[in-house]
């Protein structure tokens, strides 16, 4: 049974690291001594090692990077749940394809590990990267990404402001663009929500909800709740 946890960032206002997330983790990391992390999407690896392991130690729980495995793919499968964080989505894959890891987290996830992403770590889960806010600051060999759900994510999602005087493209307009030329569906995910995936069900947790973008299909505003329809 898939469980799988995708939040859209790892801070809120006014809240420390994963704070408004740990009721959503405890739940997900239930019975987990250890989780495997993937740093990737930043360069300062060691200090992100740092800064997630003692958040995760704070739940009782072990943390070790993937980074220092000798063998990075022989350690995702052999992991118990797995946490990928945010940072730059193009800088994570790139550096995910390096280490093999797609193939085996894909499999591992599959097979019922828990997955739990933030950000860009939320982004790799769908099918493809190409809906992240992120800039290109590395090109990866292609932008398909992990395919753990059947759909795209777009982390951050902001709405567009009636008062705002800036003439640039919204996020909304952003979302259409990548629509005249592709149909996955697309899930903005305000800060402060996220979206847990339990087998065959899916369910937008959080007050501040999200945007479900379809092709050729006006936006749906969601608040939290089951969304299941969006698994296919």
């Amino acid at each position: 049974m898939r469980k799988i946890l995708l939040v859209s960032s790892s801070r809120v206002h006014g809240t420390g690291y994963l704070d408004h997330c740990e009721a959503q983790m405890q739940r997900l990391f239930d019975g987990v001594n250890r989780v495997l992390f993937v740093p990737f999407a930043q360069v300062d690896v060691d200090g992100y090692e740092q800064l997630a392991a003692e958040r995760f130690a704070a739940l009782g729980l072990e943390l070790t990077s993937v980074h220092r495995a000798a063998d990075p793919a022989a350690a995702v499968a052999a992991g118990e749940a797995v946490f990928i964080g945010g940072g730059n989505t193009f800088l994570l894959l790139t550096r995910m394809i390096e280490h093999g890891l797609v193939t085996p987290l894909a499999r591992r996830v599959a097979e019922g590990m828990p997955y739990m992403g933030t950000s860009a770590g939320s982004n790799v889960a769908g099918v493809s990267i190409m809906t992240t806010n992120d800039m290109p600051i590395i090109y990866p060999p292609t932008f398909d990404a992990l395919g753990l759900v059947p759909f795209n994510l777009n982390p951050h999602y902001l709405d567009p402001d009636p008062d705002s005087q800036h003439m640039g493209e919204t996020r909304e307009t952003r979302i259409r663009e990548f629509h005249q030329l592709n149909d996955t569906l697309v899930v903005g995910i305000r800060e402060g929500s996220m979206v847990r995936v339990e087998g065959d069900r899916a369910e937008l947790i959080g007050a501040p909800g999200g945007r479900l973008f379809r092709r050729d299909q006006a936006p749906e505003e969601r608040q939290a709740g089951d969304i299941s329809e969006i698994l296919g």
